[in-house]
């Protein structure tokens, strides 16, 4: 089976080296070229367009940073939807509203093209380590011609429904990430005012039913002061405006996710936007004049 990625950044790099070292032949395309060459140095084709890709490979998967470089990608005249032939099978594994991926799949499924909605989680990490979650939507007898695919890149694969409920799934994912992730920011500035060492809160509600996943994974990080942006301030704020959006169109109730786009819009204009997310604490850090850090 020949694959092809477009979209090499934080996720698809990691994700490609993985193709590489498990025996598929991959050809590349990525918007800066110095990564495509790079990748070529381990094996893999360096492409100038996702015209080339589609017409290289039987699988195609994309991991892009923003809704308008996925409908380019896909839908301009030299994407992937225009340029793709009968049986071929399209992956997205970016973060974009329901829209966009049910649009994208009605135009595919028009040429006779398998197209999925395969957004991941597990940030950086869980891309270099092949343990990504992928939550899929679209058609099952398609999911299962490139389940292969999918158990070389992660650990955790979920068909979750059709077209668009990869995406919505993921889009939960990452409300709850912000507002997880803004209310672990909050307790350890709380408890470092109060007086606690945030070591042991982190120890002690790690394993207690105040704990998160974003408390266990923020924590450390904030408590060593490693702000490098495995996932960004900048990128949570991306998909907050999609969800939103989302959420408004249905008419549905969003208050907690409205709050946390606001913290993380102060991180943002505080200059943290380029920082991880859990820099979301040095917002509060400032406000009430404590650092977390252990004691």
């Amino acid at each position: 089976m020949k694959i092809g990625f477009v979209g090499l950044g934080r996720m698809g790099r990691p994700m490609v080296e993985n193709l590489l070292k498990k025996g598929f032949e991959v050809t590349v395309h990525n918007r800066s070229r110095a990564v495509v060459d790079e990748l070529a140095e381990q094996g893999a084709r360096p492409a100038s367009s996702p015209r080339q890709v589609a017409e290289a490979a039987d699988v195609v998967l994309t991991a892009l940073p923003t809704v308008e470089t996925v409908e380019q990608v896909y839908l301009g005249p030299d994407g992937l939807v225009p340029n793709a032939r009968q049986g071929q099978i399209l992956i997205d594994n970016s973060t974009v509203g329901p829209e966009t991926t049910r649009r994208i799949y009605e135009a595919a499924k028009a040429k006779g093209v398998g197209f999925l909605d395969g957004p991941m989680s597990g940030g950086p990490a869980g891309a270099a380590g092949a343990s990504l979650t992928f939550m899929i939507g679209g058609d099952s007898e398609v999911v299962e011609r490139a389940r292969t695919v999918f158990e070389a890149l992660g650990k955790n694969i979920h068909h979750v429904g059709p077209s668009g409920a990869g995406t919505v799934v993921k889009l939960v994912n990452q409300l709850l990430v912000a507002i997880h992730t803004s209310a672990a920011s909050e307790a350890l500035a709380f408890a470092v005012k109060a007086g606690a060492n945030p070591q042991a809160v982190l120890d002690v509600i790690g394993s207690s039913f105040g704990g998160s996943a974003m408390l266990n994974r923020n924590a450390p990080l904030i408590i060593q002061r490693k702000f490098d942006p495995a996932t960004s301030v900048n990128l949570i704020l991306k998909d907050l405006g999609l969800i939103h959006d989302v959420g408004r169109d249905l008419g549905a109730r969003m208050l907690l996710t409205s709050l946390a786009e606001e913290v993380f819009k102060e991180a943002r204009a505080l200059g943290n936007g380029d920082k991880d997310m859990s820099a979301t604490v040095l917002t509060l850090e400032k406000l009430i004049g404590i650092e977390v850090v252990a004691s």
